[in-house]
């Protein structure tokens, strides 16, 4: 059987690795922070384990490190950082940014405000800003965009930010 070229398999994992950089990042919800640095460090990593399979490798060892350097950033690390990206806390943000949109939509306002987020939160079971305790009696996150998102009205943490910019442009973090 003949044996695939060494630039050949170096062009082919540097395709692969692309494609899939672009395909985890795009399969994101356009409203979440997408983590473009560790996104983009990861990418030069795999390309650079790709650039190692075009040299010449005379050790067999060589190029099982090179092989799992590119498993792992060209494939592990993008599909884990999509598949960690939306824990339970951003998807009900995500989905009361929704609601608070639709809402500011409906009444023909241009901007959302933060009785929509409120209001949104609520009828999804949640509620807004940080919750009140005994060792921190003042409410944060309630008042102002960005407004603190939880998915449970009686559970502090964990928790979202929501902000809209321009009105109805929604941007989720983690906070």
């Amino acid at each position: 059987m003949p044996s695939v070229s060494p630039r050949l398999r170096a062009l082919g994992a540097a395709v692969l690795c692309i494609v899939i950089a672009l395909v985890a990042g795009l399969a994101l919800d356009s409203r979440l922070d997408r983590h473009w640095i560790l996104r983009g460090l990861t990418l030069v990593l795999a390309l650079c384990c790709a650039a190692l399979l075009l040299t010449d490798q005379t050790r067999r060892i060589r190029q099982v490190v090179t092989a799992i350097g590119l498993a792992m950033f060209g494939l592990v690390i993008p599909v884990t950082q999509t598949t960690w990206a939306t824990p339970p806390e951003i998807e009900f943000a995500l989905a009361v940014a929704t609601d608070a949109e639709n809402a500011a939509t409906k009444a023909a306002r241009s901007a959302v405000t933060i009785e929509d987020v409120k209001s949104a939160a609520e009828s999804r079971g949640g509620a807004i800003g940080s919750l009140k305790t005994d060792k921190t009696p003042e409410v944060r996150g309630a008042t102002a965009f960005p407004l603190i998102v939880r998915a449970k009205a009686d559970q502090g943490r964990p928790w979202a930010c929501v902000s809209f910019e321009h009105g109805l442009d929604a941007r989720v973090r983690p906070c």
